[in-house]
């Protein structure tokens, strides 16, 4: 589905917009969208949203884009609604019944089979997915009616809970409805983990709704819809600083720092932790993302994404 949306009439702010993704569009869709309003090319976004879910889609508009590499790999929460006793090919609402044993389940039977999902787990990822087999998209596979099998892959189920009571309902024969709220790692499939349920109590299940509300630190109640960022004139970018302070370790850099890191050099430090660091200058603004890792009697900063000055072409 095409979003229709003028071009801005300026370009956005470096940065990151969280979008509230509507359903029946791709996450590619809400990007193009975006790409037209920031007047820019240089857009990306943290994690794909299946077409018919909606909720956080993180976009990065301009020199933002440099800093998907440290996000893509965010824990993520759900929240979602599992059918139990019809199976579908899609394991979601979109797809074909391929099964309809039906099912009254009580939220205890629900619970147990919960119980043996959470922590960490190996999950078959959903055939219809991304993933590659043999240089194709599986979900391109799926769509040309033919087998996939896809080998499990360690994923961490941080929270499965069941936030409602069992509902039961009349569909081709009864069925179950009842809402979860997932919080696991990156990689995971919630219409596989419904798809789990239905096998680890006999019946069958597939999703019926699906609302991210979490990537990282990014939540709902910072996304806007993009009909809102019409109307107030833009995007409310939230700046490469910003999510820098909030979500990376930092470290202010000297003026000689900062230029030795602009041209690739390894820093020595005093003192530190290993892994990422966000180097701010002093007057806080984003340099880049440098690896700390211990040297001798001190600490070795390489520098591994360099942010471009505003008014470069980097």
């Amino acid at each position: 589905m095409r979003l229709e949306v003028p071009r801005g009439q300026h370009p956005a702010a470096p940065g990151f917009v969280v979008i509230d993704k509507p359903a029946g569009c791709t996450s590619h869709d809400v990007v193009s969208a975006v790409r037209r309003l920031a007047c820019t090319r240089k857009v990306g976004h943290a994690g794909t949203l299946d077409p018919d879910a909606t909720g956080v889609l993180v976009v990065a508009v301009g020199a933002g884009t440099k800093l998907l590499r440290y996000l893509t790999g965010a824990d993520k929460q759900y929240l979602a609604r599992v059918r139990f006793g019809i199976s579908t090919t899609t394991e979601d609402a979109s797809g074909e019944v391929t099964q309809a044993l039906g099912a009254r389940l009580s939220a205890e039977q629900i619970e147990n089979a919960a119980s043996r999902l959470r922590g960490n787990i190996m999950q078959v990822p959903s055939a219809v997915s991304a993933i590659k087999v043999q240089g194709k998209r599986s979900y391109e596979l799926v769509r040309e009616g033919k087998e996939v099998a896809l080998e499990a892959r360690p994923v961490t189920i941080d929270e499965l809970e069941l936030t409602s009571e069992p509902q039961q309902v009349r569909a081709q024969v009864p069925v179950t409805d009842i809402s979860i709220r997932v919080t696991c790692s990156s990689g995971t499939y919630i219409r596989a983990l419904a798809r789990d349920l239905g096998e680890a109590l006999g019946c069958g299940a597939h999703l019926t709704y699906l609302r991210r509300t979490r990537v990282g630190g990014f939540t709902l109640d910072q996304a806007v819809q993009l009909s809102d960022a019409l109307v107030d004139g833009g995007l409310p970018t939230i700046s490469l600083s910003e999510v820098a302070a909030r979500f990376f370790r930092t470290m202010v850099l000297s003026p000689q720092q900062v230029e030795d890191v602009r041209c690739g050099r390894r820093l020595h430090v005093a003192e530190g932790a290993e892994g990422t660091w966000a180097m701010l200058d002093g007057t806080n603004k984003l340099v880049g993302m440098a690896t700390l890792s211990a040297q001798g009697d001190g600490w070795r900063l390489q520098p591994k994404t360099v942010i471009p000055q505003e008014g470069s072409n980097g």
